[in-house]
């Protein structure tokens, strides 16, 4: 028997991926004004150094850090890497990329209904 099911808005996954509890955790810093964009929801992307070869769902813990003190301020937010544009394409320099932020992680692949997870 198959149903369909309608979910509020906040049911709806944001992307899927295999194996999502296997992913790596990064601890990133991030300067004040991006950092401020970023938890606002303003800003759902990061231009980094493509150094961790950052994946499909990859937690980030973004840490405000202040260039002028060299110091963290403290404050954090959690994004999920949910889009990866790799450089040497689209003025993305090579060895550089474009990640795609999600403020909630992802789910098994195939799954449909989050209550369960």
């Amino acid at each position: 028997m198959t149903t369909n099911l309608a979910f509020p808005e906040q049911f709806v996954p944001q992307f899927q991926i295999s194996g999502p509890t296997k992913r790596p955790t990064y601890e990133l810093k991030t300067w004040p004004s991006c950092f401020a964009a970023a938890k606002a929801g303003n800003k759902p992307f990061d231009v980094r150094e493509n150094d961790r070869n950052f994946q499909l769902g990859d937690k980030l813990l973004l840490r405000e850090y202040d260039p002028a003190s060299e110091q963290f301020t403290g404050q954090t937010i959690t994004r999920w890497v949910s889009y990866v544009l790799e450089g040497g394409a689209f003025g993305v320099q090579p060895n550089w990329c474009v990640l795609g932020f999600s403020d909630v992680p992802p789910i098994p692949t195939g799954m449909t209904d989050i209550r369960l997870w």
